[in-house]
């Protein structure tokens, strides 16, 4: 079975620049017909999420308002990694900024490409054991966080009723399931 071959980009065209993210125009080339298409990319910095676990198997999670939904989401943590920022960093940054916890330990569990038709960043996923609270919530800007404890065994049903939705989320708990 044969592989589907690279196309050849022709030629790229920034058009917004925006504060999280860029998005640019891309002419390509078929590999195979030779036929041209336009296509839209969004370039964005990687990002991270943290499930923050308490000694009593505690989910620490976030309520927060979500302007692309217009909703109220229940979620974990989690952020963009700043320039000259590792993962780890910014999901121990991420963490103390919207709960005002810190782990003991953080782990990456994994990461994953949130959208590879349109964006050109991963995801990392880190578990952050023993977590304990050290300050108070710290948000900036726009941002308005609200901590909420969910029992670790009580996740999965949570999801299967709706109230977890973020498919990012979602994702950060398949990959702690499958470490279990």
């Amino acid at each position: 079975m044969s592989k589907p071959a690279r196309w050849v980009t022709l030629e790229q065209e920034p058009l917004l620049e925006c504060r999280v993210f860029r998005v640019e125009r891309t002419r390509a080339e078929a590999p195979k017909t030779g036929d041209t298409h336009t296509f839209f990319r969004v370039r964005a910095p990687d990002w991270i999420n943290v499930i923050p676990v308490t000694p009593e198997r505690d989910v620490v999670m976030v309520r927060q308002f979500r302007h692309g939904s217009q909703t109220v989401t229940l979620e974990i943590p989690g952020g963009t990694v700043d320039e000259g920022e590792s993962p780890a960093e910014a999901a121990a940054r991420e963490l103390l900024e919207e709960t005002g916890y810190v782990a003991s330990r953080l782990e990456r569990i994994g990461a994953v490409n949130p959208n590879p038709a349109l964006f050109d960043n991963h995801c990392h996923t880190y578990i952050a054991h023993d977590v304990r609270q050290v300050a108070p919530i710290r948000n900036e800007g726009a941002e308005e966080t609200h901590v909420e404890y969910v029992p670790l065994a009580e996740v999965g049903a949570r999801m299967r009723a709706g109230d977890i939705t973020h498919a990012l989320v979602l994702a950060a708990f398949h990959w702690l399931s499958l470490g279990e």
